[in-house]
């Protein structure tokens, strides 16, 4: 953790990320790449809706549909009223959540509290966050505190070195961190997914990840929020210029997706799902979960807990219609799908 920032300073920047998603434009301009893929539909699906059975179990929990509803949040009052919905919607509907990175509660362990969610969702699969940087110099024992102090389930190591050289205050040195996950590996009591936030996972990062045992990846690809872009509307001068220069910055979700599933990782796909059809043309490329946050977290701005429900409702109902459409019956179904590869992902393939 830079020596300029303390717990004060993690919850300003996390009140304002959390402002400039509901309020602004910070997605990227350019493509998933995921309507590169074309389902093909089955008007004879010989199924009855009733017949579409999205259930799967990952990590030892039991979910009703393969949705994340990605880290957002946490560290501050605001954040902590955020994932309470989303644990919410979570637990309704039999989703998987990850919280925001606990970065501030290595400085504050009375943060604990705005990342705790058993109590209004306990039968969840949840995520405990936490950057490489932070992992790296915390070290494993501080790491399973984390997890244990919200009970979670496994953990997200995020990656995000573009977003941290554009933070006035972030990180500048990422030496050291692929020891820092093979050792949480080795060590550490819960699985561990690393994630990316928002610029995707190349082959060669993919690779190293690999060398070292890693088994899930969170794909957090470009064409959805840009997080480079974020921190250009939040901050000075430099700031700015820098965030705009790497707005678009990244691999394309689809191509992330893709290059994961030919490495042979287990995968939640993330960056830029926003409809049952995103997730659907994840899923088909070879995702086993599809992970969103921003349409989640306007509509938490809209209208609370009961605007997250009806979207989060709505999400699940698309994404089962479109497995039917298809002739899935299950999550297994819907990854071996007919369809359609479009021209420009196709470059990023081959």
């Amino acid at each position: 953790m830079s020596d300029r920032e303390n717990t004060g300073g993690i919850g300003s920047r996390k009140d304002a990320h959390l402002a400039i998603c509901a309020e602004r434009d910070v997605e990227h301009r350019r493509s998933t790449l995921l309507d590169q893929v074309h389902l093909l539909h089955d008007s004879l699906p010989e199924l009855s809706i009733s017949d579409v059975d999205l259930s799967v179990e990952y990590f030892g929990r039991r979910l009703q549909a393969p949705i994340v509803i990605s880290g957002m949040s946490g560290g501050t009052e605001s954040g902590r009223e955020l994932n309470r919905a989303m644990a919410t919607a979570a637990q309704k509907f039999g989703l998987a959540m990850g919280v925001g990175s606990q970065r501030a509660m290595l400085v504050d362990p009375d943060a604990v509290g705005t990342f705790r969610m058993r109590e209004v969702a306990p039968d969840i699969l949840l995520f405990a966050n936490l950057g490489c940087v932070q992992a790296r110099d915390a070290g494993v024992v501080r790491v399973a505190e984390l997890v244990e102090a919200i009970r979670a389930d496994a953990i997200c190591i995020h990656l995000n070195p573009a977003q941290e050289l554009v933070q006035d205050e972030g990180d500048r040195d990422f030496r050291g961190c692929l020891d820092a996950i093979a050792e949480l590996v080795d060590e550490l009591h819960v699985p561990i997914v690393v994630k990316e936030t928002g610029c995707g996972l190349s082959p060669a990062t993919l690779a190293r990840l690999a060398s070292v045992g890693v088994e899930w990846v969170d794909t957090a690809g470009a064409g959805g929020t840009s997080w480079t872009g974020i921190e250009g509307l939040r901050g000075g001068t430099r700031q700015q210029s820098l965030g705009d220069a790497l707005r678009e910055w990244g691999i394309p979700t689809a191509a992330s997706v893709a290059y994961a599933r030919r490495a042979g990782f287990r995968i939640i796909a993330s960056g830029g799902i926003r409809t049952g059809l995103d997730a659907a043309r994840a899923i088909a490329l070879g995702a086993d979960a599809a992970g969103l946050a921003l349409p989640l977290l306007r509509a938490f701005a809209a209208g609370g807990t009961a605007e997250v429900l009806n979207a989060t409702a709505g999400l699940v109902e698309s994404l089962q219609s479109i497995a039917m459409l298809v002739g899935a019956p299950t999550v297994a179904a819907l990854q071996e799908a007919p369809r359609v590869i479009g021209s420009e992902l196709r470059v990023w393939l081959d």
